[in-house]
């Protein structure tokens, strides 16, 4: 009797394509990156938990569709995490390729989404162990002045800004995406207990250690 071989795991991908700003849509149009994705996306309405078991067999366009539905937000956590845009990209590329090649032995009862912000985190947890300059411009974004905002409110927003990111870097990596994880992307404790490998305790801990010191730090802007 013949035995039953075993599923091939699926083969290396060219390179999941990230979103960014040339792929970002015009007003009262669409960009070429939609144009080629548009009668692609046949997956687009499957839930993740059935992308991620076709994507395991091997179906690249699965993985796709996931890439675009996930990609932004990982980005955007990158890039907050580690203030680069360039690093950021780089991240959340490496990210994807190792979720790739891990799908295999993804645990279907899990949450893919959860699953990236892990693979994310513990990438720019890695990459901020290396010596990097203070960015100004991580987290978060100053909000767009009122046109009839006077120039002294605008020049203030912009500082408490930069006070705020500066502050945030401060914090340190760990403290910082526990912070970003629950304040910015909106996860359970539980869920970030799992994205950063700790117990919900020790998350509790430091959510508490990040808001005392950035409200000590804030404290000459209010």
């Amino acid at each position: 009797m013949r035995q039953k071989s075993r599923p091939r795991p699926p083969r290396h991908p060219r390179g999941p394509e990230l979103p960014s700003r040339s792929t970002t849509q015009p007003e009262g149009g669409v960009t070429a990156g939609q144009r080629r994705t548009t009668g692609q996306d046949l997956h687009g309405d499957l839930p993740d938990a059935l992308l991620t078991v076709r994507a395991g067999e091997g179906d690249d366009d699965a993985f796709a569709a996931l890439v675009r539905r996930h990609g932004s937000r990982l980005l955007a956590l990158a890039q907050r995490l580690l203030g680069n845009p360039t690093d950021a990209e780089d991240a959340v590329q490496d990210a994807f390729i190792s979720a790739w090649r891990q799908l295999p032995e993804f645990h279907r009862d899990a949450s893919f989404g959860t699953w990236m912000y892990r693979i994310v985190t513990n990438r720019c947890l890695n990459m901020q162990r290396l010596p990097r300059p203070l960015p100004l411009d991580t987290l978060p974004e100053p909000a767009t002045a009122d046109p009839g905002s006077s120039p002294p409110r605008v020049a203030e927003s912009d500082a408490t800004a930069a006070a705020l990111s500066r502050a945030l870097w401060d914090l340190g990596p760990e403290l910082r995406a526990c912070w970003i994880l629950r304040e910015l992307h909106g996860l359970t404790y539980a869920e970030i207990a799992h994205v950063v490998g700790c117990s919900e305790q020790t998350v509790r801990g430091r959510l508490f250690r990040a808001r005392r010191a950035l409200t000590e730090a804030m404290r000459p802007w209010h």
